[in-house]
């Protein structure tokens, strides 16, 4: 890219916000996971929406690539420039105002760059909740989340961020502004535009704002740590307790001993408050409309009639708001606890909810298959059926010659998946690191139409280029 273009695209949003310089741009062109660095001569950093918009029409005519990055959390490459030197990269941490809260229509209108723990923590403050839960939320962006159609752990009760979403603000790539910022929850006029842009990783427009769903705050939340001796086991506790607290089951999350044991080993986390004598642990949250008693009685008597019918073997309700914390935390950090103990390959997975227990089993065997005494830390939101389906390496085995087995990994894992009618990318989005399985292995219709969909709204191809499709 010539300097001249470079100075064009600058002069929209000014020198102080066109970042240039190799050790300023770093931060932008490297991921969490460190898969997929890249290569850019210009980060843009808009301050309006207008910038945005003049940003893409400048791009359309001049054929220049374009990849949107929100908080460069993301897990599978899908916010990283490639490698060429001749993509921009356009960050909205700018665009980070909250427009309005709307406590009578629970909504919230705000911009895409607004940090996911800002909203939440404003939303509170209007004692309102926004459920949207992520590990990365301190970092994290709306317009990433919905780019990313994020989901966490407030799935299970609330939803995926596409569920959250009422109206949409985008900048489509010739710069037009489609301005779809409605708060109606009812609206039947025409084609669904907004979720042709939620989920489709910044690769048919710029998500510029939203307006979102706000819930009553519930009055009582209780937390516990259960141990347990099977993945079926958890299933006949989750039955039990959804069929107790339906909606206010809010929370339903699955580990194996294996990362809890690594988090106990190397964080300086909050203890298990149960022994790591169990197999299986589920971290469940009841939370109540009405009182914090009313969740309290509930969750007792929930675990009381499994502990009597050996359902489960143990279990530790938070006894106030700052271990209910530090429940979280613990479950937040087993990821982190996996790098210490070498190469990890990464599975995001969804199966139906009856059929966790059954791909447990017949992972582990795809597993061993392709790396025998391979460490298998399987965590996740087992109430919706996303598994977090990780794989350490060996003790004592070379990391890069793990980390050379992640395709056949990936592939036999993901085969499993496919097999009981799952998902291989629950809430991690495709980027590069799953598109390629995605083309080979999606129905060929289904391939077609996301093409044909993506050559209409990006015909010069200048979308974040080689994402997903």
């Amino acid at each position: 890219m010539d300097d001249a273009l470079i100075g064009r695209f600058a002069a929209i949003v000014g020198e102080k916000y066109a970042v240039r310089a190799g050790a300023d741009i770093v931060p932008f062109v490297s991921e969490p996971r460190g898969l997929y660095g890249g290569v850019t001569p210009l980060v843009l950093r808009p301050g309006s929406v207008d910038e945005v918009s003049r940003i893409m029409a400048l791009a359309t005519e001049t054929r220049t690539p374009v990849v949107p990055q929100g908080g460069n959390t993301g897990l599978v490459g899908g916010q990283m420039p490639d490698k060429s030197g001749g993509q921009i990269v356009l960050s909205l941490s700018r665009l980070n105002r909250i427009r309005e809260i709307d406590t009578h229509s629970n909504t919230a209108t705000v911009d895409a760059g607004v940090i996911l723990e800002t909203l939440q923590q404003a939303a509170d403050q209007a004692d309102r909740l926004y459920p949207l839960a992520l590990a990365s939320q301190g970092s994290c962006e709306i317009g990433g989340n919905l780019s990313s159609n994020a989901g966490g752990v407030g799935a299970l009760a609330y939803g995926v961020a596409r569920d959250l979403c009422l109206g949409l603000e985008v900048v489509l790539p010739t710069g037009e502004v489609l301005d779809d910022l409605r708060k109606l929850k009812k609206d039947n006029t025409g084609y669904d535009l907004k979720d042709l842009f939620i989920g489709a990783e910044g690769t048919l427009g710029v998500i510029t704002a939203a307006v979102v769903k706000l819930f009553p705050k519930p009055k009582g939340r209780e937390m516990a740590w259960i141990g347990l001796a099977s993945p079926e086991a958890a299933l006949a506790l989750f039955g039990r307790a959804n069929e107790a607290a339906g909606a206010g089951l809010t929370m339903f999350e699955l580990a194996h001993r294996t990362p809890l044991e690594f988090a106990a080993l190397h964080l300086p986390s909050p203890p298990c408050p149960i022994p790591l004598d169990y197999e299986w642990y589920v971290l469940m949250e009841i939370s109540s409309g009405r009182s914090g008693e009313d969740a309290r009685a509930l969750i007792e008597s929930i675990l009381e009639s499994a502990l009597e019918d050996g359902v489960i073997e143990d279990a530790a309700i938070a006894a106030n708001l700052s271990q209910a914390r530090d429940f979280w935390q613990l479950r937040e950090n087993l990821p982190e606890a996996q790098k210490p103990e070498g190469a990890s390959i990464k599975h995001d997975i969804s199966v139906p909810v009856a059929a966790i227990p059954a791909f447990i089993v017949r992972a582990a065997k795809a597993v061993e298959s392709v790396s025998p005494g391979a460490r298998v830390c399987c965590f996740g939101h087992m109430g919706d059926g996303n598994l977090h389906y990780n794989v350490s390496q060996p003790v004592g085995a070379n990391p890069e010659a793990f980390l050379a087995l992640y395709k056949p990994m990936n592939h036999a894992v993901h085969d499993v998946v496919r097999a009981m009618d799952g998902s291989i990318s629950a809430e991690h989005g495709i980027g590069v690191l799953k598109r390629d399985e995605l083309i080979a292995t999606a129905p060929p219709v289904a391939i077609d139409l996301m093409r044909r969909i993506k050559s209409s709204f990006d015909p010069a191809g200048i979308m974040n280029p080689g994402k997903v499709i």
